[in-house]
């Protein structure tokens, strides 16, 4: 079969994979240096996932902390950013530095080229089109696929499940009972997304209690402490942060969610973030939304409950998580880790994988647009610089 490949995408300098914030951002730091780049992504517009989210989203960080390098978010968004404002900025990103996006590109392999290439990646859509890069920047997102787990008799479950990606607000609820499923930042604000709106039963399932701690106290933001202790020892951070969460959020044993373990940091540190408190402990209290244990089997219509108890939910949510959808495209290169991560990130390549870069592939508790900025900026010097 005849490799369609366009003239000018031959011996691009620097190919980005993904229109979302990490790869805007990392086009845009390479612009300010006067390097060209070509965005490919899979959508038909940018930010493609963050358009995707449900409606109330806001960013649980500030907007002066969020903004990707050269452009600052608009002051008259806010301190905490809505979605489609975020959406409108990306936008304006693109357009503010002139990036060359290429929609509806679908990339399925990223390989390392023939010694008679000059350029050393290749890069393949799902159409046939090939291109040649000195430098290959993978930024498909952080939350790429979502993850669906299932239980015993799920299959027979006569109500609706989705995935929390699918889920946008609360009207498609009215008048029937949810359970959700992972008490994250998605599964908490989903919850008490559908219980201000009246939706009820909600039950919300806990499996490892959650981390809850304010999103700011008297003006300062959780995300600057972040800032300030991401790189002390965990075991120090752990153990101040337990005193944090009990002197700062209620007591919630008594309505169902039994305290967390000293380990904030330590589980940051493998991907899990704490959930910004932004309505759900007050939500809890005032029992519009129930947590429960976490789901064993489902029988007909009935959930059962590790602890021998049931709820019988018209509808389940599941806010399970993501995984990152790279084992495909980045098939026997040797650059990821047993979780599907990126052993490396910003301004390092994998070992004998000089050229290929990662941005967006942590989760941070000094919050992933920061980083997300921090490392465009430090992947466009290396790319300079080489």
């Amino acid at each position: 079969m005849r490799v369609a490949v366009a003239d000018d995408n031959v011996n691009a300098s620097v190919l980005i994979i993904g229109a979302g914030p990490a790869g805007l951002g990392t086009a845009g730091a390479l612009a300010q240096r006067g390097i060209r780049s070509i965005i490919l992504e899979r959508a038909a517009d940018v930010a493609a996932s963050w358009r995707g989210h449900y409606d109330r989203l806001h960013l649980h960080t500030t907007r002066t902390l969020s903004g990707l390098p050269g452009l600052e978010i608009p002051a008259a968004y806010g301190r905490w950013v809505a979605r489609d404002d975020l959406v409108r900025y990306l936008e304006g990103y693109r357009d503010h530095f002139g990036l060359d996006v290429r929609t509806g590109v679908e990339v399925v392999g990223v390989e390392r080229a023939s010694a008679a290439v000059s350029s050393p990646w290749v890069v393949r859509s799902a159409k046939g089109e090939e291109w040649h890069a000195r430098h290959v920047v993978i930024a498909t997102g952080y939350n790429h696929t979502p993850v669906l787990p299932s239980w015993p008799g799920q299959e027979d479950f006569p109500g609706e499940v989705i995935h929390a990606a699918s889920y946008r607000n609360p009207r498609p609820y009215a008048g029937r009972s949810v359970l959700v499923v992972g008490t994250g930042n998605t599964g908490c604000e989903i919850a008490q997304d559908l219980a201000e709106a009246g939706v009820g039963p909600v039950w919300l399932a806990v499996r490892t209690p959650p981390h809850i701690l304010r999103r700011d106290t008297m003006g300062m933001p959780a995300q600057w402490t972040g800032i300030a202790v991401r790189h002390l020892p965990a075991a120090v951070v752990d153990r101040v942060a337990a005193v944090i969460e009990r002197t700062s959020i209620p007591d919630l044993r008594a309505y169902g969610v039994p305290r967390a373990k000293a380990d904030l940091l330590t589980r940051v540190r493998v991907g899990s973030i704490p959930v910004q408190d932004v309505g759900i402990v007050a939500a809890i209290r005032s029992r519009r939304v129930t947590p429960v244990p976490a789901v064993q089997r489902i029988e007909g219509a009935v959930v059962h409950l590790v602890d021998g108890s049931v709820v019988e939910p018209d509808a389940i949510i599941m806010a399970a998580g993501y995984t990152r959808g790279l084992d495909g495209i980045l098939a026997g290169l040797g650059v990821l880790g047993a979780d599907g991560r990126p052993i490396v990130h910003g301004a390092r390549n994998p070992s004998g994988a000089t050229g290929l870069w990662f941005n967006g592939y942590t989760n941070p508790i000094s919050g992933m647009l920061r980083e997300i900025s921090r490392d465009a900026t430090a992947i466009a010097a290396a790319i300079a610089r080489g």
